[in-house]
């Protein structure tokens, strides 16, 4: 993420009251391997705040990415986005995006791993930002979406997942028992990507491990509803009105879950 970027990025999300979203890069290893992800809130915010580990599309971190978080995380989040890839792996175009994702998804337990080892960055945010971490979550978006579920498969310790757009199949879908808080899906009707098959595989699933599960079913929604750079019709669309019921769906589901005692 290049510097020119982020000050972009303050300069236009800077709100109201004058604060700033500020974007951060966060070097990190997982076995000697170098990553970098993002560390992504508003610096008006003084008190400690929830979290949320947000997995990105197939082209990773990218500035795109980059203000799709800052957007979800307004002033209620702190957000640490995943690399998935390594830092040596920035895909240009669909066709590099396409391989990266290829590599990690036929790996599950690589890409639990990856995300894992995210969680635990955002949670050693704390000397860096006021980031409450015992209030933690996860989201992603389409291959990002699919990682989250993986996560929440492998028995990760947080409060919530949510997908967007995001593939629902596993492998091991016993793997379900081992998912600890709630599960919401915001998916496409119509979306190509995921067919109705798999929709079915992950309800016959979700039920089968007794998880606390929502699936919302947007009519006339494709892939890639949140990304305002969609445009193949059919396909992968931006549908501005679905992205922001999908997105006051997450935000109610961390507010229930994140509520004090």
């Amino acid at each position: 993420m290049n510097k020119s970027f982020c000050a972009v990025l303050l300069a236009g999300l800077v709100g109201a009251a004058e604060a700033a979203v500020v974007v951060k890069p966060v070097p990190y290893e997982i076995e000697g391997e170098a990553f970098e992800g993002l560390l992504i809130y508003d610096d008006a915010v003084t008190q400690p705040r929830p979290g949320l580990l947000m997995v990105p599309n197939w082209l990773g971190v990218t500035e795109a990415s980059a203000e799709k978080a800052a957007r979800a995380a307004g002033d209620k989040y702190v957000i640490f986005m995943a690399d998935m890839y390594g830092k040596a792996v920035r895909p240009s175009n669909p066709d590099e995006a396409r391989a990266a994702a290829t590599a990690v998804r036929s790996d599950r337990a690589l890409m639990r791993k990856r995300a894992q080892a995210a969680v635990e960055v955002l949670k050693a945010q704390t000397s860096q930002v006021a980031l409450d971490s015992s209030k933690l979550g996860a989201i992603g978006f389409c291959f990002g979406g699919g990682a989250v579920l993986e996560l929440a498969r492998s028995g990760a310790d947080l409060q919530g997942f949510v997908s967007f757009h995001g593939n629902l199949d596993t492998p091991n879908p016993a793997d379900a028992q081992n998912i600890k808080a709630p599960v919401l899906v915001l998916h496409g009707a119509d979306d190509p990507a995921v067919p109705q098959e798999q929709v079915d595989a992950f309800i016959a699933e979700m039920k089968a491990a007794q998880v606390d599960w929502q699936l919302v079913s947007y009519g006339g929604a494709v892939h890639s509803f949140t990304n305002p750079l969609a445009n193949v019709p059919g396909r992968n669309e931006y549908h501005p009105v679905v992205a922001a019921r999908a997105f006051k769906a997450m935000n109610d589901l961390f507010d229930e879950r994140f509520a004090a005692p």
